[in-house]
C-alpha cells in the first residue's frame, strides 16, 4: 500500500527518509513558505525595516485562515444544498460553523500582535506599499459573498464597485463574480428555516398560536395597568403596552415584512423568521437543540466579523490617524463604516430576543407536536416533507 502522504519531492535523499516517505518540511512546504516574507523596505528602499516582517507574516497568516474559512463555509453550503436534508448532518454543520468561530477569535487576537508595532515603525515602510491595500483581499470578498452580504449593501470604494477596484487579478475577479451568483449561506439558511416543522397553517400553526398568546399577554398587562390608581403610572404602562403591541403587529404582518426585506432592512423571509423564532422559543426540545446551536453560531460569526472590522478600524486610526489608506480609501472612516449593521448577514437572528414573552403565556405544544420534536432522525425533503430514516412511523 502506498503512503497517503507521498510527496513530489522524493528525489530529496538528504533527509534520511525512504523512497515514498514524506518529511515535515516537504508535506507542509515549509522551505517554500518562509521564502515569501520579502520586505519591500529592503528590496526598494535598501533600508530594511524590522517590523515589516511582522506586517507581512500577520497578513499572510490571515489569508491562510481566510482560505480555511472558505473551505468550511463551502462545506456547510454543500450540506444545506442537498435535495433531502438529513437532520443527522446538523451536528456536522454545528461543528464546522463552530470551527469558523474559533478561527475568527484568532483573527481578532492577531490584531493585538500588530499593535506591538508603533505608528512610527509602520510609517518607515508604509510608503512602499501603495497602492496595495487590504481591500484587495479577494479571499475576504469571497467570504463576504458566500455568507450573503448583498452587493447593494456594500459601501462603495472610491466611488467604484468593489469587484472592479484595482488590484484584483482577472482570476480573482472572476472568482468574485462567481461567488455573487452562487447560493449563499444566508439564502440556504432561509430555505432551511422555512422547513421548520410546526409552521404549517393547517397543522400546529406556531405563528397563529404565538399571535393568540401575545394577545392574552397584552390583555393581562392592560388589566394590570387599569388597576393602577396613579393616572401618570397608568399612562406610562399603557404607552409601553401599545409599543409592545405595535412590535408584535409588525412581526405578524407578512406584507410589511416582505417590503422590509426588499428594502434590505430584513434579511430573512417572513416564514424563515417564524421558523427561527419557533426554534428560539423551544430550543430545549430534542429536535430543535442543534438547530438552535446553528442559529447561535451564525450570530457569533456575524458578531466576530463586526468585532474584527471595528478593531481593525481602531488599529488603522492608531497607525495612520485620519490619513488616506494605501489603496486610496478614506482609511479609518471607511473601515469604521463597515463595522455596522449593514454588514451583518444574519441581522434578523440578533432580533429574536425582541419577541420574548413571559413563559406562562408561551404557546403549548400539543401531543402531536411534542412527538414531532422528540424525533431526531428524520430526513426533510426540499419541499418540507418529512421521511423517517429508521422505517418507524412517519411523523406528520
Amino acid at each position: 500500500m502506498s503512503c497517503p502522504f507521498q510527496s513530489d519531492h522524493n528525489h530529496n535523499t538528504d533527509n534520511g527518509l525512504k523512497p515514498g516517505q514524506v518529511s515535515y518540511d516537504d508535506y507542509l512546504k515549509i522551505s517554500e513558505i518562509i521564502k515569501y516574507q520579502i520586505p519591500l523596505s529592503e528590496k526598494i528602499g535598501n533600508n530594511l525595516v524590522h517590523d515589516e516582517y511582522l506586517f507581512i507574516t500577520i497578513h499572510q497568516t490571515y489569508e491562510l485562515w481566510f482560505k480555511l474559512i472558505i473551505i468550511e463555509i463551502d462545506s456547510v453550503r454543500e450540506l444545506l444544498s442537498q435535495p433531502i436534508l438529513d437532520e443527522g448532518n446538523n451536528l456536522l454543520i454545528v461543528s464546522r460553523l463552530g470551527r469558523i468561530v474559533k478561527i475568527q477569535k484568532i483573527l481578532v487576537e492577531q490584531l493585538g500582535i500588530l499593535e506591538t508595532m508603533t505608528s512610527h515603525d509602520f510609517d518607515k515602510f508604509r510608503r512602499y506599499l501603495s497602492p496595495a491595500s487590504g481591500f484587495q483581499s479577494w479571499q475576504f470578498r469571497l467570504i463576504e459573498n458566500k455568507l450573503g452580504i448583498p452587493k447593494e449593501r456594500r459601501i462603495r470604494h472610491n466611488n467604484t464597485d468593489y469587484s472592479e477596484a484595482e488590484g484584483f487579478s482577472s482570476k480573482a475577479r472572476e472568482s468574485i463574480k462567481i461567488s455573487e451568483r452562487e447560493p449563499n449561506l444566508l439564502g440556504l439558511i432561509d430555505s432551511w428555516l422555512c422547513r421548520t416543522p410546526g409552521l404549517e397553517p393547517d397543522g400546529f400553526d406556531f405563528t397563529g398560536k404565538l399571535r393568540d398568546a401575545v394577545d392574552m399577554w397584552l390583555k393581562d398587562l392592560e388589566a394590570n395597568a387599569n388597576d393602577e390608581e396613579s393616572v401618570e403610572t397608568k399612562e406610562v404602562l399603557m404607552s409601553e403596552i401599545e409599543s409592545k403591541r405595535e412590535n408584535f403587529n409588525n412581526l405578524f404582518d407578512e406584507e410589511k415584512q416582505n417590503k422590509l426585506k426588499i428594502k434590505g432592512d430584513r434579511r430573512l423571509s417572513f416564514k424563515a423568521f417564524q421558523g427561527a423564532l419557533f426554534i428560539f422559543f423551544f430550543r430545549d426540545e430534542p429536535r430543535f437543540n442543534q438547530p438552535y446551536q446553528i442559529i447561535s453560531l451564525l450570530v457569533d460569526i456575524d458578531s466576530l466579523f463586526i468585532k474584527w472590522r471595528y478593531n481593525h478600524a481602531i488599529l488603522v486610526q492608531r497607525m495612520i490617524g485620519g490619513r488616506l489608506g494605501t489603496g486610496g480609501s478614506s482609511g479609518y472612516q471607511y473601515l469604521l463604516a463597515t463595522a455596522s449593521d449593514r454588514y451583518k448577514v444574519f441581522l434578523d437572528l440578533f432580533n429574536l430576543s425582541s419577541y420574548i414573552i413571559p413563559q406562562t403565556f408561551m404557546p403549548k405544544l400539543d401531543s402531536s407536536m411534542k412527538k414531532r420534536l422528540s424525533v431526531f432522525k428524520l430526513q426533510v425533503t426540499s419541499d418540507g416533507a418529512e421521511e423517517n430514516s429508521n422505517n418507524d412511523e412517519t411523523v406528520n
